[in-house]
């Protein structure tokens, strides 16, 4: 070997150089995507653990909210409002029925459409979980001021709507969704005879 000759770094695990697996991981932990996982499943959990004692996930929550708001969908209405797939609206809905959260029926103008709205204990579980749901967004911000999250939040809808054609399911929003989703009507409450309205806005959604 002379003197312009380089050695070769030692070999590592894996037979890497001494030092390349480190920085190949760096470079995965800063991957966007990565990290967009990993803030997701930190959501998830911190969820889960504001809103054990009600038994509801982030998925059934959702679900929830958008009947609350949108009463009378169907189950593809549903599916295309939050951007959850067909097969995972479906396991969720059936779920929430088993529990006597919501109620399926045949639709008076088109009998092969199957509308869903809550029950009094769906909507009861509901009001009961918001507060829950609401610290759970608090401790998952709480590391941020209060400039930071509100910048977090307007870069993550800026990259959402961009690549939002690329979703698997792609979100319904604006006059889209007004299109295809029946406004929220005034109804008669059957206990007490009263007209009432409901209104909630639709929180960000994730599987599960």
């Amino acid at each position: 070997m002379t003197a312009f000759d380089e050695a070769e770094p030692a070999a590592g695990p894996g037979g890497m150089p001494n030092g390349m697996p480190e920085v190949a991981l760096a470079a995965l932990y800063a991957r966007p995507g990565f990290r967009l996982r990993r803030a997701h499943q930190i959501a998830l959990s911190v969820f889960a653990g504001e809103c054990r004692a009600f038994e509801v996930t982030t998925t059934q929550y959702g679900i929830l909210v958008a009947l609350r708001t949108r009463p009378g969908l169907d189950q593809i209405g549903l599916a295309q409002l939050l951007g959850l797939d067909r097969s995972t609206t479906g396991m969720v809905v059936r779920l929430l029925e088993a529990r006597g959260l919501l109620l399926r029926s045949g639709d008076r103008q088109d009998r092969r459409r199957r509308i869903l709205n809550l029950t009094p204990q769906g909507a009861a579980l509901l009001e009961e979980v918001e507060p829950a749901a609401e610290r759970s967004v608090c401790s998952l911000l709480a590391p941020l001021t209060e400039r930071e999250a509100s910048t977090l939040g307007r870069l993550l809808d800026k990259l959402l709507t961009h690549h939002d054609p690329l979703a698997r399911v792609p979100l319904l929003r604006g006059a889209e969704a007004a299109e295809a989703v029946p406004e929220p009507a005034q109804r008669t409450d059957q206990e007490t005879g009263a007209t009432v309205q409901r209104r909630a806005s639709i929180p960000s959604i994730s599987p599960k």
